[in-house]
């Protein structure tokens, strides 16, 4: 009789191509095992929205694997430790695991592969980080020829369907994931996310199917916070509950630029872990050096800085299309891409705040939280970034907030504003009882930036 495998999931939480499920059960029966393990990513450990999507995506996982007459083992602590008690415990033979690029899960792969068999496998990019080389051999640092190259390189493989997986008959102690205790209860913030989201496997491939009748307007309409133009699948994306190969493949034979830019996207979260893969501290650190001395307003040792970053947080900026961006974040825990650009852009340019208070910010409060994306945008966004936008582009969120028709979706997050007119909701002269007023005019905001611009550039 075959020896069981173990396949450890971390962000695979899927069935269907998934390479680690496939490997294990052509070896053996299978056990699978979440093992939450909060002490090795350090600061990394995940946010409070992240683990608030996190028990409801293993539940559904246990739940779809109770179908096939088996279930999701959890452990909590170090996962090597744990890992290599599974083994003892279960006899198996080998643990598979998708590979993992966070240095965190790289050091515990290393770790793990010291002291048992571990099989890995790459399945949760369209190409696995570090494959794609320039023509002088060395690692992309601009996506544009990183595009280019992972379209010549025949694009990602075809995604595999399911099979058919043998599960082990005894199955070993597990936790109960209500006692991790990862969803919010007192207070319980989370009845935004509940309202806005359904999570695991089964709602990821529902929100592909949504989005596909949808793609062919891809292009203009997810400039449009108003509009349901959006994939939404970047948290289930995120904790792998759909395989890029699955979103890329799904459109096969759809034409045009809607298809093109959203298959862009896909690229882009690729190409945010190359860097990471190149740089495992690019969310930590600048890019370019030049802004290690930057004149940033330290909210530490600033009162005004810390209240305007408050504010920021909170969505009382005074400036009503930041203000929607930043409650739709806190109550849904995911935030429109045009409005995350206008969001962040404020918060580095206009109120002179390191962007790495911003990147801690939706750290915790996104679903879709991925260490590599959030510190590749953070850092185009402020300019920082090894392929970035020039500090010297200043966002001016009031004639943004109106060249993308954002009224309708600033009546929705900004209920104080709901009465105003599209003339005057994006920039309202009088502000309504309980707005408040604008934290800093933007030209005054526009100098003091290019003014803190001038001291690292003569430096």
């Amino acid at each position: 009789m075959s020896r069981p495998q173990i396949v450890w999931l971390r962000r695979d939480l899927r069935l269907a191509d998934q390479p680690a499920f496939q490997a294990a059960g052509s070896a053996g029966p299978v056990i699978p095992v979440y093992v939450l393990d909060d002490e090795r990513p350090g600061s990394r450990q995940m946010g409070g929205a992240s683990r608030w999507w996190l028990h409801r995506s293993l539940a559904a996982m246990d739940a779809e694997l109770r179908r096939h007459d088996a279930r999701l083992i959890l452990r909590k602590g170090d996962v090597v430790d744990q890992l290599v008690r599974l083994m003892d415990e279960t006899g198996a033979a080998c643990v598979h695991a998708v590979r993992h690029y966070e240095p965190w899960w790289i050091k515990a792969e290393a770790d793990l592969a010291k002291r048992v068999s571990l099989r890995l496998y790459d399945g949760n990019y369209l190409v696995p980080p570090g494959r794609l080389k320039t023509g002088g051999g060395t690692a992309f640092k601009i996506f544009t020829p990183f595009y280019k190259a992972l379209l010549n390189d025949g694009g990602p493989r075809s995604p595999v369907a399911e099979g058919n997986l043998a599960f082990a008959d005894a199955w070993p102690e597990s936790d109960w994931l209500d006692d991790w205790k990862l969803l919010p209860s007192s207070p319980d913030w989370a009845g935004g996310l509940r309202q806005a989201w359904q999570c695991g496997e089964a709602a990821a491939q529902a929100q592909l199917a949504d989005f596909h009748d949808r793609a062919k307007d891809y292009e203009e309409a997810r400039n449009l916070p108003s509009v349901e133009g959006s994939s939404r699948l970047s948290p289930h994306l995120h904790f792998g509950e759909i395989s890029p190969a699955q979103a890329w493949h799904a459109l096969e034979g759809m034409r045009g630029e809607g298809i093109e830019s959203f298959r862009r996207e896909l690229v882009w979260r690729d190409y945010a872990q190359n860097l990471v893969w190149q740089r495992p501290d690019y969310p930590e650190r600048p890019y370019r050096p030049e802004f290690e001395g930057f004149p940033w307003r330290d909210p530490k040792g600033d009162d005004r800085a810390a209240a305007d970053l408050l504010a920021w947080k909170a969505g009382q900026t005074g400036y009503p299309i930041v203000d929607a961006g930043m409650r739709q974040l806190w109550q849904t825990g995911w935030m429109h891409n045009r409005v995350r650009m206008i969001a962040a852009s404020f918060l580095i340019k206009h109120l002179l705040i390191d962007w790495r208070e911003g990147e801690r910010w939706f750290w915790d409060t996104l679903v879709d939280a991925d260490y590599g994306n959030n510190g590749a945008n953070w850092q185009w966004v402020a300019g920082s970034g090894a392929d970035a936008n020039m500090f010297v582009r200043i966002m001016a969120p009031l004639s943004q907030s109106s060249k993308f028709e954002a009224a309708d979706y600033i009546r929705r997050w900004v209920p104080e504003l709901a009465s105003l007119g599209d003339a005057v909701i994006h920039d309202p002269e009088s502000r309504p009882s309980g707005y408040p007023p604008r934290l800093i005019g933007h030209r005054e905001a526009r100098e003091r930036a290019l003014a803190a611009w001038q001291v690292v550039k003569s430096s």
